[in-house]
């Protein structure tokens, strides 16, 4: 078994157990703070990704060695993801583009959380063959799949 397929299981393996029932927030200020916890991740997520995606358009030089390390980062803030959204905050006026849909959908939500983390573990083995064609292609792998769940889950 190799490297990929080892990541690509270990990250499945540990999203499957983290993604639990969703739990409701037990009053505002405690929605307040599972949604600025949430909000620091996709921060995170987001501050990896753009630069990736400037790489990608040519607006900055490829650099591999980002990309991998801004990989890596994705890919270990994939594996939070279902840990910082299990907090169900509709319920409560909190500032948030998140959809309710994130916890009426929970199989669905966990196979996005997936797809990130097995694009982002793809992302950073393509990045260590410094092959620029290749490397693209597995950013934009990534960018479909932050691009998917933006669609399905973030208020426009």
């Amino acid at each position: 078994m190799n490297y990929l397929t080892k990541a690509i299981l270990t990250s499945a393996a540990i999203l499957t157990a983290t993604s639990v029932m969703a739990d409701s927030a037990k009053s505002l200020d405690h929605a307040e703070k599972a949604t600025k916890n949430r909000q620091a991740v996709f921060t995170l997520l987001g501050s990896n990704m753009g630069p990736l995606g400037a790489m990608a358009k040519g607006r900055i030089a490829l650099d591999a060695k980002v990309v991998e390390k801004n990989a890596t980062r994705i890919n270990q803030l994939s594996l939070m993801i279902a840990d910082y959204t299990k907090t169900d905050t509709s319920g409560f006026n909190v500032k948030s583009d998140a959809l309710a849909k994130i916890w009426q959908e929970p199989k669905a939500f966990t196979k996005r959380i997936n797809a990130l983390s097995k694009a982002s573990a793809h992302l950073q083995m393509t990045a260590k063959t410094a092959d620029e064609s290749a490397i693209k292609k597995a950013i934009a792998g990534v960018g479909k799949t932050c691009g998917g769940c933006h669609d399905d889950y973030k208020a426009d």
